[in-house]
């Protein structure tokens, strides 16, 4: 299994009494979201399972792939990494799986996945950490390689 964790794009600042949800792109948010969902839909098969956060900075971020995709409130900002791998259901199967959401709740899961000494990863805006559930039977089910790191601002 393959996942793929994706940090929204830049999103305008919150300000006092403004709802957290509906924040959306900055101008320079929506670049990052294009570049980055040009070289995935140059990566991704067709069949690839897309979960987004309902946060409105997420959905715009996946909505630049122009694929379907699944609004999952386990995704939402202040969602917990345990709650995300529960979800997800890691496993040796050949599918690949894009989730589009939140720090810290991505970086976490990808501490636990790679087994980093630390708690927390930091995942810039807009970038992605493609893991990959290791095939050798004698490690744990949850141990995962890194396929690649990727930033907007490199593609």
């Amino acid at each position: 299994m393959d996942l793929i964790f994706w940090r929204h794009a830049e999103a305008l600042d919150w300000v006092l009494g403004c709802d957290d949800m509906q924040r959306g792109l900055t101008p320079r948010g929506e670049k990052q979201a294009a570049r980055m969902a040009g070289w995935l839909n140059r990566q991704l098969p067709k069949g690839t399972r897309i979960g987004v956060s309902p946060a409105r900075r997420a959905e715009q971020t996946a909505q630049a792939l122009g694929r379907k995709y699944k609004l999952r409130p386990e995704l939402a900002p202040g969602a917990s990494a345990s709650q995300l791998l529960k979800m997800l259901q890691w496993s040796d199967a050949d599918t690949k799986i894009l989730v589009v959401g939140h720090q810290p709740m991505l970086g976490q899961a990808v501490a636990q996945l790679i087994g980093l000494q630390t708690t927390d990863c930091t995942i810039k805006k807009g970038a992605l950490w493609w893991l990959r559930n290791r095939e050798h039977e004698a490690l744990a089910p949850t141990s995962a390689i890194v396929v690649t790191v990727q930033s907007p601002e490199f593609l």
